[in-house]
């Protein structure tokens, strides 16, 4: 019997962005050679509107880049939730998300990462189709690309629930791995859910994409 979960997406961006030298949510998307107008869109309003497009809501978790952010959140459509101790890293901002998540009544998320070009629509609706045909026992749906996991990450309730009574110490991936057996890898064809855009050389690449 298939499952009807609301979902909520939730997207992580409170990190400093130290490497990029510039916060990685606002970077122009699609990506543009320096000195040539932009679609106008970003990193951050790219995500919001691509999760839209398979979830009731969009959580953007955000830290001491509050104000610059929340702008372009509003504008897209999502709402917001600050990481009071962004310090703690991108678990602390995992769990923050999915409070929030809970708190909004939902009981099913996709999670990304802000310095991820959004994937394309029908991977999400493959993604989701997926969670919602599992069984009971599978509590989260992961993209796989070429041998690679990625996100968005899928997570019901009980996954959900994993994440926030692990200790404040662990990582996102230790809890999937004590979890290993929950989880249900499907395979796609998108490179954008296993890159990770975390400098100046990599956010230029993507211009370039017969180099990857």
């Amino acid at each position: 019997m298939s499952r009807a979960p609301s979902w909520c997406g939730v997207i992580l961006a409170a990190g400093e962005s130290s490497r990029m030298g510039s916060d990685k949510a606002l970077l122009p998307w699609p990506p543009v050679s320096a000195g040539l107008a932009t679609s106008g869109e970003t990193f951050l309003s790219a995500a919001i509107r691509s999760l839209s497009s398979a979830t009731d809501q969009v959580v953007v978790v955000v830290g001491n880049n509050e104000t610059q952010l929340a702008p372009v959140i509003y504008a897209s459509g999502g709402s917001l939730v600050r990481n009071p101790a962004p310090e703690g890293g991108q678990f602390s901002s995992l769990r923050v998300g999915l409070q929030a998540v809970l708190d909004l009544g939902r009981d099913a998320v996709m999670i990304t990462l802000v310095d991820r070009p959004p994937v394309e629509t029908a991977v999400l609706g493959r993604l989701r189709v997926a969670f919602e045909a599992a069984a009971s026992e599978v509590w989260a749906v992961v993209p796989e690309y070429d041998g690679r996991h990625g996100h968005p990450f899928l997570a019901g309730r009980e996954m959900i629930e994993m994440f926030l009574k692990a200790p404040a110490t662990a990582t996102a991936r230790e809890v999937e791995h004590q979890n290993q057996q929950h989880l249900q890898y499907v395979p796609v064809d998108d490179l954008h859910t296993v890159m990770n855009v975390n400098t100046p050389e990599e956010y230029a690449a993507l211009l370039n994409p017969q180099i990857r």
